[in-house]
């Protein structure tokens, strides 16, 4: 999912996890944070202008974790979020909802 803001808002987790992933992607993805969680889930956030984490942190609901940039492939400042579970693309909504399983996701 890819949200359009001002480049330098801030960006939270949206659940409790370790960083395993900070810095330049080497992709498309520019300047990213990659937190994985309980149950093999991960959250991606990308295009960063700052990344405020380092991998090996521990990082709490709602924890800033960097800035909103235009960085790697990207037309304009916005956040590309997503969701993985097991290295396969899933519906970012319940964890955003709050109702998927295993990991702390009072976002």
């Amino acid at each position: 999912i890819d949200y359009a803001a001002p480049r330098g808002t801030d960006v939270f987790a949206a659940a409790a996890g370790r960083v395993i992933r900070a810095g330049r992607s080497g992709s498309g993805y520019g300047n990213w944070v990659v937190i994985e969680h309980a149950d093999g889930l991960q959250t991606i956030y990308a295009h960063l202008s700052s990344v405020d984490v380092d991998a090996g942190d521990r990082v709490r609901t709602g924890d800033k974790i960097g800035e909103v940039g235009s960085t790697g492939r990207s037309t304009g400042p916005h956040l590309h979020f997503e969701v993985r579970q097991d290295n396969r693309a899933v519906d970012p909504q319940p964890l955003l909802d709050g109702t998927a399983g295993g990991a702390d996701n009072r976002a």
